[in-house]
């Protein structure tokens, strides 16, 4: 059971350990340990905290757009789907989160291609959010504006096109001549019908809201982090950059498209930590901490809400993984 599936997430896991004992050597191990000595572990339920914030608040994102489809589940069971999509944060690009929708499908028989156009969504609105949380600092210090301002043009851009049905159902209806993509066409006209709605100004900028609160709590998470390093090193570390750094490695690890930004997240949030005169032990093991508390702390959470949804609803998660595969 699960076969596939897990094979997929031990993978990523086995990765994610690789980056992170590559980082433990290139800071010495034994200067690293003595970094996390000095680290006040009483401030990790804090982090933790404000980790779950930021999944809970984009949980009412996914309820609000949920209730925008009209599609009606009981609060519970939505929280669990929401929640078991974080088992696939180590995809690339987090692709697999479409396990939210096929989740879905088995508990309302909602089709995929309803709902589907969320996880879409979800990702402008957070790239949206995390761009503008971003560009304040990498205009303050100079650095990263271009990728930045590409990266935020680009789903601008986006965002217009598919707010233009005249333009959308153009493309579609070239797609629709492919004799590859011909068809799914019907499928492909559902899902723009799903995005369009869900883009439109209002719940676009309730939701970039909602995202900047969000992402913002992460932020705050990295800067306890960092302050509780420096509290012990006697180097000084604003809110502003810690939001910038958190964001502009975020940033970068998703446009990676690696799976989770294993590697290129570490790499940037080291990077700029040492940048600003950090110690290379305090900066990785700042990095260890943030990313545990954050992107594998949400892998923990979806594999508990997996467990219970597998044990309540008897769903084959590997019919999932044949679909997509």
């Amino acid at each position: 059971m699960f076969s596939k599936y897990k094979k997929k997430i031990l993978l990523s896991v086995t990765f994610g350990a690789l980056v992170f004992l590559a980082f433990s050597i290139y800071a010495d191990f034994g200067n690293l340990l003595v970094s996390f000595s000095k680290f006040n572990w009483y401030w990790l339920p804090a982090v933790l905290a404000l980790s779950f914030g930021n999944y809970l608040i984009r949980f009412f994102k996914w309820q609000y757009y949920l209730k925008i489809l009209n599609i009606s589940i009981k609060p519970f069971r939505s929280f669990l789907i929401f929640f078991s999509s974080f088992i696939m944060s180590v995809t690339p690009g987090k692709m697999g989160e479409v396990l939210k929708s096929f989740l879905l499908k088995e508990e309302t028989g909602i089709p995929v291609s309803v709902s589907a156009p969320i996880i879409l969504a979800e990702r402008i609105t957070d790239f949206l959010s995390i761009v503008i949380l971003c560009i304040i600092g990498a205009v303050v210090f100079d650095y990263g504006r271009d990728i930045v301002i590409i990266t935020g043009a680009f789903f601008v851009f986006l965002t217009i096109v598919l707010s233009s049905k005249k333009l959308s159902l153009k493309i579609i209806s070239i797609f629709e001549r492919i004799k590859f993509t011909e068809k799914h066409a019907e499928k492909l006209y559902t899902a723009y019908e799903s995005t369009y709605n869900l883009i439109k100004l209002k719940p676009l900028l309730i939701v970039v809201g909602m995202s900047l609160i969000a992402w913002f709590f992460e932020c705050l998470g990295f800067y306890i982090v960092l302050r509780v390093f420096t509290s012990v090193s006697n180097i000084e570390v604003t809110v502003l950059t810690a939001t910038f750094i958190y964001t502009f490695s975020t940033l970068v690890g998703a446009i990676a498209m690696l799976p989770g930004g294993l590697g290129v997240t570490e790499a940037s949030l080291t990077g700029l930590l040492i940048f600003l005169k950090i110690p290379k032990d305090i900066s990785v093991a700042a990095t260890i901490i943030i990313r545990l508390a954050t992107l594998w702390f949400a892998v923990l959470l979806g594999v508990l809400a997996v467990q219970i949804i597998s044990k309540k609803s008897k769903i084959e998660l590997i019919t999932f993984e044949n679909n997509i595969n």
